[in-house]
């Protein structure tokens, strides 16, 4: 992939078009469950099965979307997502649904691992994220006010992923290509960074969209059954749930990087744990639409930093498309999780539980959030990322620099590697280099001394 990407149009087009079928989980299994006989517990495994499907697609591609290219494995998910669920679409027997829904579950994996990339090399990839959410979230949107009007039966949901992914091949034309020899020389390639920072975020995200799911898995009968609400009034809870996502993912594209990371992660955890318990706890209307509405709204908005913050710890996108599959395994795993303490503790019950989880999943992801988010210079230490202390700068320059020099607990600078040919370093003499002020020489030569160095 090339290291000035281009627009950001084809990534979020191919960011949707992989994430849409988990958006459409609750449709599919439903109308799975209800025109294909399936039990609600059948219904849940084959949804899983292609969750487990798309976490198995970002695990085998992590670090290699840059030695094929974005445009060939992006092409290969759209293709394999479209014949999937065109065959889970077309398909009357559930053994052939479930084949299908795992081959596209595969191509949508293959299709979130390629935009993950694209994403992580982004100038800005909480922005970028900002806007696939905004884009998937609104195209469910859409296909949930419309798809209960059409009928279909479990076909029609299959279809429109599958629509979907034909309607965005043409955004890969835009699409980097293979990496050429030259480039992948360069000094991303190698060992996995950050690798205790990513691994805790991929545990937290694993856990934090498990304890999601769990409970977006009985919502829909705590409403009914214990809320007392009618199926209609709890579509319209999910319905103004929904449109407060979408002003949450609008909100956090526009707040940005103005708090850094770990103030929304944090914060935003919090009251997600909070709106889990409320929700799974609720008896009315009022309580049960003010859980929802708020879970669902400060949802997307830490999911996008969370997809920053992976990407922000490699460039080539490894850590966004591992801790992505991490993500789609504790979605997989979060309805069953739900079922299950619901049926053996209550629902209030179950809400303690996971909101208790979140808490928990919290402290270390927003640890990870601050410990890369920029880490605070200290008296004493010289970082080549993050510039010098104070006194240090003063003595070597005699003080004529003091607005130059970085504050005490900014956060690091970005470092760019400038390459000295071979026939200019020898040229370098050991008089060039010398301190620079008034008693060590010119600023000249500690320029030539810095750049010798590199």
């Amino acid at each position: 992939m090339s290291s000035r990407p281009g627009a950001a149009w084809p990534l979020v087009a191919v960011f949707t078009a992989g994430y849409l079928a988990s958006y459409l989980l609750p449709t599919v299994v439903g109308r799975l469950s209800a025109h294909l006989g399936l039990s609600p517990a059948q219904a849940g495994l084959v949804g899983s099965a292609l969750l487990l499907s798309s976490a198995g697609a970002g695990f085998s591609l992590a670090g290699r979307v840059e030695r094929y290219g974005a445009r060939t494995p992006a092409r290969a998910g759209l293709l394999l997502a479209a014949v999937g669920y065109g065959c889970a679409a077309l398909a009357g027997s559930v053994p052939l649904v479930v084949l299908g829904v795992v081959v596209g579950g595969f191509g949508s994996g293959t299709v979130t691992a390629v935009a993950a990339a694209g994403i992580a090399a982004r100038r800005d990839p909480h922005r970028t994220s900002s806007l696939g959410l905004l884009t998937v979230s609104a195209t469910a949107g859409v296909l949930y006010l419309t798809i209960p009007h059409l009928g279909g039966g479990h076909r029609l949901p299959f279809a429109a992923i599958a629509l979907v992914a034909l309607l965005v091949w043409p955004a890969t034309a835009r699409l980097g290509g293979a990496t050429t020899a030259e480039e992948t020389t360069s000094p991303v390639t190698g060992r996995l960074p950050h690798r205790r920072s990513g691994l805790a975020l991929a545990a937290g995200m694993l856990v934090w969209s498990m304890a999601q799911n769990a409970l977006w898995g009985v919502s829909s009968r705590i409403g009914i059954t214990q809320a007392g609400l009618t199926e209609v009034t709890v579509g319209a809870v999910f319905a103004a749930a929904l449109g407060a996502g979408l002003l949450g993912v609008m909100g956090a594209g526009l707040l940005g990087a103005r708090l850094g990371r770990a103030v929304p992660i944090g914060l935003g955890t919090v009251v997600i744990a909070a709106s889990i318990v409320l929700s799974s706890s609720a008896r009315d209307l009022g309580s049960f639409a003010t859980g929802e509405v708020l879970w669902n709204a400060f949802y997307p908005v830490v999911l996008s930093y969370l997809i920053g913050l992976a990407a922000s710890l490699d460039v080539r996108g490894r850590w966004a498309v591992l801790a992505g599959s991490a993500s789609s395994v504790g979605v997989a795993c979060g309805p069953l999780l739900g079922s299950v303490l619901s049926e053996e503790a209550g629902y209030p019950v179950m809400g303690l539980i996971l909101g208790a989880a979140t808490l928990l999943v919290a402290a270390p992801v927003t640890a990870v959030a601050l410990h890369t988010g920029g880490r605070p210079l200290v008296p004493g230490s010289v970082r080549r990322r993050g510039g010098a202390p104070a006194a240090l700068l003063a003595a070597t320059t005699g003080g004529g620099l003091s607005g130059a020099v970085p504050k005490l607990g900014s956060p690091e600078q970005a470092v760019t590697e400038l390459r000295v040919p071979a026939l200019r370093r020898r040229r370098l003499v050991r008089s060039a280099i010398r301190t620079a002020g008034p008693d060590g020489g010119s600023g000249q030569s500690n320029a030539y001394a810095s750049t010798s160095d590199r």
